[in-house]
């Protein structure tokens, strides 16, 4: 069972109201935590500077292997400080064993590893931006309605070799659906063709929060376009190394993947 922190306030002995920080989010691996705190309080996790905004909020990211606690630091403008323990909830997660595939279609050819790495290179770029502005506030949208048909941690082992857990979601859709913005955002990749994923899109929420869009079959929004939450960015597809149309949809802070299955409820259908 996830551990659903909703509403939970944190202040040191003695302190005042303003003091105090707010948690709303997953305490729990893949999860996410949105916080708000005095503005000009200075915050830490596991002894790593969060960036804060002007208002005092700031973003807490956990990743699909985060240790069973981490500590946070809360030092409020007038000195002083308190540090306290957080619990994470661990998750078990799917592994899926595949034998007897072809070897090339687990290990690509040395020209396919070149541009592979080249093209990481571009995305982890784009993750490492670390805009100011907290348009995550805008809140959280399910991008295209569809089944869930690849969850978020799952990992394959394909001829005895385990490749990395599933960093994202696929969400079956029919070819051609609208997909798009899951918050306020900006533009900053747009790729017609990257190996794995295809036509890709990444949007910046701030904080050095993004998410991705991938296996498109058309991009609409421009390299370093302003979008809001639900405004369209592309359209699914099978573009890349996919079997059938779908969105591989993920969602990172910096180099920590989380669940996006945790951040927006899914439309309620069949």
């Amino acid at each position: 069972m996830l551990a659903l922190l909703l509403g939970l306030t944190i202040a040191a002995a003695g302190a005042s109201g303003a003091d105090r920080v707010r948690l709303e989010g997953h305490l729990a691996q893949g999860g996410l935590v949105i916080g708000s705190t005095e503005p000009g309080t200075r915050v830490h996790i596991d002894g790593r500077a969060v960036r804060v905004s002007p208002e005092g909020k700031f973003l807490l990211a956990f990743d699909r292997d985060a240790p069973a606690t981490a500590e946070l630091r809360l030092e409020p403008p007038e000195g002083g400080g308190e540090t306290r323990t957080l619990t994470i909830a661990r998750r078990d997660w799917i592994v899926q064993r595949i034998d007897g595939l072809p070897q090339q279609q687990v290990t690509p050819d040395p020209e396919a590893m070149k541009r592979i790495r080249s093209e990481n290179a571009l995305l982890a770029k784009a993750r490492t931006l670390d805009t100011a502005a907290p348009l995550f506030l805008s809140g959280f949208a399910w991008p295209v309605p569809g089944r869930v048909s690849g969850v978020f941690g799952s990992q394959r082992i394909l001829n005895g070799e385990p490749r990395s857990p599933h960093r994202g979601i696929d969400i079956a859709a029919a070819a051609g659906a609208p997909v798009s913005a899951f918050a306020d955002g900006v533009a900053v990749l747009v790729h017609p063709d990257l190996f794995f994923t295809g036509q890709t899109v990444v949007l910046d929420h701030g904080h050095g929060l993004k998410s991705v869009y991938a296996h498109l079959s058309a991009i609409t929004v421009q390299q370093g376009q302003q979008v809001r939450k639900g405004e369209l960015v592309g359209r699914v597809g099978a573009s890349g190394r996919a079997t059938g149309p779908h969105l591989h949809f993920g969602v990172t802070v910096f180099d920590t993947y989380v669940d996006p299955e945790l951040l927006a409820p899914a439309p309620a259908g069949p």
